[in-house]
């Protein structure tokens, strides 16, 4: 189809999207089940942004980034 555009689909980036979906699907259900509101926004945020990012280095780099403020900005 003209027009049609896929995303990259490399390796690295269906990898990189299942480890920091799956991820932030722990936060959300973590925060959910204690009414945590952070660990569930971040969930969310890292369950939903590999679908807006095309480039692999950015991907990563914003999973991360994510991933360690689930770390430091725990209650």
């Amino acid at each position: 189809m003209p027009g049609f555009n896929l995303a990259n689909l490399s390796a690295a980036n269906l990898i990189g999207g299942l480890l920091f979906g799956s991820i932030g699907f722990v936060a959300f259900v973590y925060g959910k089940r204690l009414s945590l509101w952070r660990p569930m926004f971040l969930g969310l945020a890292l369950m939903v942004f590999p679908y807006f990012v095309e480039a692999t280095l950015p991907l990563y780099a914003i999973g991360s980034a994510g991933s360690a403020l689930l770390f430091f900005l725990r209650e």
